[in-house]
């Protein structure tokens, strides 16, 4: 069965199934993802800096839990059911304490298509105020990559939309424990949500920051580094990228993007200033980064592609 035919229309606060279960979902639940506790009461499961395949099962984005005296808050669950099942039985490994939130930092898959294995009486799904136009717009291109990255791996896997939405910044209160939500304006994404622990000083950045991957440009390629630039001015003291290393280190790893994305605007801008294709850019700029960046091969050139198709209409 083809994914076009297992969806359905997806709008705010639906759920749509993605794939068929062609096996046992709940086999996945024996592989507990490892989670690491970076400051008191916050952990982190840090997934491998590869792309989909069905040997990782989606298991490439960073994932993390924060435990209240209530409840706990997930962010991020994975690229798939069996991913977001790992990470479930992880964090009840850690603590009894039930999942009332499930924040998504963003509509990319790795790091929304484990939210089913979460679905329950009380659990909130949470995300950028643009989030669930993101969604159903993308859901079916979604998944029919997940089917073809990573075959039977993707049995169970359902796309959860957010039941609630953020617009600027909001509290949410775990139990003597309160989380700040920021949505930020156009940069890696246009629905980057960021989630910040005042208790502990520890910065869910997710995919605004990478580390070691190859940074993706989604959104707007000026609006990231500007945002990057107000990031800076910040003193964290644990810092959680969306890929990579944790916890990052300050401000050492956004200096590293903040450069990458400067040879792309300065390499475009040039190319474009010769009236250059956008061939001629994609093969010509930003090779001198290749050696600093894992999957280079894999997300250079579309980052090219993106930053000459917006850097085409600047003033």
């Amino acid at each position: 069965m083809t994914s076009r035919r297992l969806l359905a229309a997806l709008g705010a606060g639906a759920a749509v199934a993605l794939f068929a279960a062609s096996s046992d979902p709940s086999a996945a639940e024996s592989d507990i993802a490892p989670l690491t506790q970076v400051a008191p009461g916050v952990y982190v499961h840090t997934g491998r800096v590869e792309d989909f395949s069905e040997s990782n099962a989606g298991d490439i984005s960073n994932s993390g839990a924060i435990v209240g005296t209530r409840c706990v808050a997930v962010i991020d669950t994975g690229g798939s059911f069996k991913a977001g099942a790992a990470l479930r039985r992880a964090v009840e490994g850690v603590t009894q304490l039930p999942v009332c939130y499930v924040v998504n930092t963003h509509v990319h898959p790795d790091h929304v298509f484990g939210n089913a294995a979460f679905r329950g009486a009380g659990v909130e799904f949470v995300g950028h105020a643009r989030l669930p136009a993101a969604i159903a717009q993308r859901a079916r291109g979604y998944a029919a990559a997940l089917e073809r990255n990573i075959g039977p791996a993707a049995a169970g896997t359902e796309t959860v939309a957010p039941t609630r939405t953020v617009a600027d910044s909001e509290e949410i209160d775990l139990g003597d424990r309160k989380i700040v939500l920021k949505a930020w304006r156009t940069a890696h994404t246009d629905n980057d949500l960021t989630v910040y622990d005042p208790a502990t000083g520890t910065l869910f950045l997710s995919d605004l920051l990478f580390v070691e991957h190859t940074p993706v440009v989604d959104g707007s390629l000026k609006g990231w580094m500007q945002v990057l630039d107000e990031l800076r001015t910040l003193d964290p003291k644990v810092v959680v990228p969306g890929h990579g290393a944790v916890p990052a280190p300050w401000p050492a790893s956004i200096d590293d993007e903040m450069r990458y994305l400067a040879v792309l605007r300065d390499g475009v801008r040039a190319e474009l200033a010769r009236n250059r294709t956008i061939q001629q850019a994609v093969d010509g700029v930003g090779g001198e980064e290749s050696g600093r960046w894992k999957l280079f091969e894999a997300f250079h050139r579309r980052n090219v592609t993106a930053s000459y198709a917006e850097l085409e209409w600047e003033n």
